[in-house]
């Protein structure tokens, strides 16, 4: 297993690579999407979190991410001794008609197909994504953590319709409305994601890529109106068999599934480690499940940690763990006194189950 950090569009630069590496990390997950473009709710040293306007400005749906630039994000990383293990999350305006059933359905299918290929040439091994139509939405932000430290929870549930003109928490246009868009079921919306997988998959494989789902953020049945598909951990297990592939894996992220109000997360871990199928990991803790949860520091959670890290090793589990988030420490730089908390914690845990591993041979 390899400890890994998320990088942010405007983090992936030598100062935050250096930061990496000296907390001991060797892979990084990174994030082309701008969430904090034209966004008024957010600052960019922080996890975006928000008001129903949505977190930002999507990107121009014309403007793919070219394997140059993707080769550029990888010699520099290397540079540092790292590597890129996955991008996390699509363009909301790559692909808004492929989660509305839009008419320009067909055309972005092909051009998310353009960027795998260049995914895959570049070595990046990896796509993480989140089929859904609301996107992250619904979370608030509090001193929730230990210490009045600031993260992120839910203080109920969240149902306003979403205007037109706005996919997956961001905003398509400057301007919103008239009215909200289509609505949809949850088997409209689980027809989507199998039409999604159909046409990217055999790309994926071809390409060396695997695409990892994330599950529902927050795992709630709807948010703001409409139908989520991995908000208990059983549906994983639907996703996986959906479209059977190679390249069809899991983001596996242990908040949300701690947050889900039903299964049990470690015979989920269990089953999913054994087939195979986690493509990397959100190594984070909570306290609570939806629609009430608080995210936590990693060691004050309710989640045994160690326990986890034992079923990945038991199972030969081989990739990335990153903190995708962490709460905010009260310093002149919360973010990285945050994240530098939660990578100690990881890599003293991880080599505390490697020396079980290697003490019982």
């Amino acid at each position: 297993m390899k400890l890994g950090l998320g990088l942010y569009r405007h983090q992936l630069n030598d100062e935050h690579f250096r930061f990496a590496a000296q907390a001991g990390c060797e892979a990084l997950v990174i994030h082309l999407v701008d969430y904090f473009k034209q966004g008024d709710n957010n600052q960019p040293g922080d996890q975006p979190t928000g008001a129903l306007d949505g977190w930002g400005r999507a990107g121009d749906p014309n403007q793919l991410w070219e394997q140059e630039y993707l080769e550029d994000v990888v010699r520099r990383a290397k540079a540092h001794g790292l590597e890129i293990a996955a991008i996390e999350n699509f363009d909301p305006a790559h692909w808004s008609d492929v989660l509305l059933d839009g008419p320009r359905k067909a055309e972005q299918l092909e051009n998310i197909k353009t960027m795998i290929r260049c995914i895959g040439a570049a070595g990046i091994p990896c796509m993480g994504y989140n089929f859904s139509i609301a996107g992250v939405a619904g979370r608030t932000k509090a001193n929730y953590a230990r210490g009045e430290a600031e993260a992120v929870g839910m203080e109920g549930p969240v149902d306003e319709p979403i205007a037109d003109g706005m996919i997956w928490n961001m905003r398509l246009r400057d301007q919103l409305g008239p009215g909200t868009i289509p609505p949809c079921t949850p088997e409209q919306l689980w027809s989507r994601l199998q039409d999604f997988l159909e046409a990217v998959l055999p790309v994926a494989e071809e390409s060396g890529v695997v695409m990892a789902a994330h599950p529902d953020d927050p795992p709630m049945p709807t948010i703001r109106s409409t139908p989520r598909l991995v908000y208990q951990p059983q549906f994983y297990q639907k996703l996986i068999d959906l479209v059977p592939s190679s390249a069809n894996k899991l983001e596996y992220c242990l908040g949300s599934l701690a947050e889900m109000t039903e299964g049990d997360l470690y015979e989920y871990t269990e089953s999913y480690a054994q087939q195979q199928k986690i493509g990397y990991v959100h190594f984070r803790n909570v306290r609570g499940k939806v629609p009430h949860y608080r995210e936590t520091f990693v060691d004050d959670g309710e989640i045994d940690m160690l326990r986890i890290l034992r079923i990945l090793k038991r199972n030969n589990f081989q990739g990335v763990l990153i903190p995708d988030h962490a709460p905010q420490m009260s310093c002149d730089a919360p973010w990285h006194a945050g994240m530098a908390f939660a990578l100690g914690y990881m890599r003293s845990a991880l080599q505390i189950v490697e020396r079980e591993t290697t003490d019982s041979k």
